[in-house]
């Protein structure tokens, strides 16, 4: 799944790259520039991949450390 999520981020950095509708002067919507279109649909395609990050490659090891770690006030809570 990690190999998958690495391609999957290396392909949306080349996304990010939209060289090819800098002189397009077509409207989306009859008002809408299609390079800010693409970037809004590039914008949720980069929050979809983020939740998948987050599902998928979160490193968990940190968050069993962060909870056996005790707290400041000694609640065994953390306080933020």
């Amino acid at each position: 799944m990690k190999a998958f999520l690495t391609v999957w981020v290396i392909l949306v950095l080349a996304l990010h790259q939209d060289c090819w509708l800098w002189t397009d002067k077509t409207l989306v919507f009859g008002f809408l520039p299609i390079g800010l279109a693409y970037h809004v649909g590039y914008s949720c395609l980069a929050a979809v991949t983020m939740a998948m990050l987050v599902r998928w490659a979160w490193p968990s090891h940190l968050e069993e450390a962060a909870q056996q770690r005790p707290s400041r006030d000694g609640t065994g809570r953390s306080s933020g």
